[in-house]
């Protein structure tokens, strides 16, 4: 099949990454890609954002199914688009992708469904905000409603700083504090079968020891071992089946990749949010342990006939990935810096080391820094120990002034 990947980041490189490598794939199209992608897939200038224009890209390119990678696409309607010309396409409609896209929708349909989620206050004045911070007390945990690339929430101690965030927003949630580890669980979905994926943790602060700004995410691993074997079995019946099952009651099915943010609490398990798609860094982790192939998955969820696949089957490595990021993310990066050391570790890491492309672009014969989050190094090994060190070993390769990295991604996880 002819599979066009929307979207230009890690996530889309790890996805481009496997369905390279799928035997049902005959050709492999990105848009609008990055450096790394261009390796694996056919690049096409278009504007994510721009329905019209993807569905005409897609169209033209004959693609049997278009794949749409980050939230803002989705939550614009490129999937309604791409269906209404008749192309199968993973990725929610405009209404279901609200899921993601107002974090006050999202509690709307949890309260709905039944699924345990933070007890939260939605407020659009100064004095809404006031009385829900005191309601709740410290640690504050203050959600930008609308999208915000992972760099929206801020959880803090400190009340003016939560004060200064939520008047910032036009419309914000606040809401418990939620204690205990944070897992991320994906499923794939036709609207009405749902297979999850196997559990990730990621990394959400900036520094070492979970210390500085939120970011987009600086590394994540899998599997998890210090998880309950039967957590993917309770999230499927208390949190996954049942927002599915009520969107479709709502009449907006959901189809695509439904990602719950959990947190395993004291009390059980309590969802964070929800988002559209793959996760981004957990994705890079995710799909270098899936063995089944991802296309045919991919379509069946597309079609409304996941009914007929399998449950997925996982490799027993476990996989790491590090995110290395350009000079002052999460703030304005630099960018235009030369990338070295990338055939280096092609040459002395492969095949279970790699580099995925976030924000990079080709300049002439180098390959330039184009973003914050510029690379995720991905390693897999017979458990996490071994990843770490393959991971590590390789973003050692990597030469990029002014580039930043955590150094525990999975340590704790790994025993060290």
């Amino acid at each position: 099949m002819k599979v066009l990947v929307i979207g230009g980041g890690a996530r889309e490189h790890a996805l481009c990454r496997s369905l390279s490598l799928d035997p049902d794939v005959t050709a492999l199209h990105c848009a609008p890609g990055n450096a790394g992608i261009a390796e694996v897939a056919e690049l096409h200038p278009v504007d994510a954002l721009d329905g019209a224009a993807v569905a005409r890209l897609a169209a033209g390119l004959e693609a049997d199914l278009v794949v749409v990678g980050p939230e803002a696409p989705l939550v614009a309607g490129v999937a309604d688009a791409v269906r209404a010309v008749g192309i199968p396409c993973f990725g929610p409609s405009q209404e279901a992708a609200r899921l993601e896209g107002s974090k006050a929708f999202a509690k709307d349909v949890m309260a709905a469904a039944g699924v345990p989620t933070a007890r939260s206050y939605v407020c659009t004045t100064h004095d809404e905000i006031d009385e829900a911070l005191d309601a709740f007390g410290a640690p504050y945990v203050v959600k930008d409603d609308g999208l915000a690339a992972g760099k929206g929430v801020v959880v803090t101690d400190d009340i003016e700083q939560a004060r200064a965030h939520a008047r910032s927003c036009d419309r914000v949630v606040i809401e418990e504090y939620l204690d205990g580890p944070e897992v991320s669980l994906f499923a794939i979905t036709d609207g009405t079968t749902v297979l999850p994926l196997t559990p990730a943790q990621d990394f959400k602060r900036a520094l070492d020891g979970d210390e500085g700004p939120n970011t987009g995410g600086m590394g994540a691993y899998s599997p998890l071992p210090w998880a309950d074997p039967k957590l993917v079995d309770e999230v499927m019946a208390s949190v996954l089946q049942p927002t599915v099952d009520e969107l479709r009651r709502r009449g907006t099915p959901f189809q695509g990749l439904l990602y719950a943010g959990l947190a395993i609490t004291s009390r059980g398990v309590r969802v964070i949010e929800f988002n559209a798609r793959f996760g981004d860094p957990e994705t890079q982790v995710v799909l270098a342990r899936l063995r089944t192939p991802l296309a045919r998955v991919l379509l069946h969820a597309a079609k409304g006939t996941l009914d007929s696949e399998p449950p997925l089957t996982w490799r027993d490595d476990a996989a790491v990935t590090v995110v290395v990021a350009s000079h002052n993310y999460p703030g304005t990066p630099r960018t235009g810096d030369p990338i070295e050391g990338l055939d280096e570790v092609s040459a002395q890491d492969a095949p279970h080391a790699y580099v995925l492309h976030a924000g990079t672009r080709r300049d002439g014969d180098a390959i330039v820094s184009a973003g914050g989050r510029v690379l995720s190094v991905t390693a897999t090994g017979k458990d996490l120990t071994e990843a770490r060190e393959r991971a590590y070993a390789a973003v050692g390769r990597i030469r990029l002034d002014g580039s930043q990295h955590r150094t525990d991604i999975a340590r704790k996880a790994a025993g060290e």
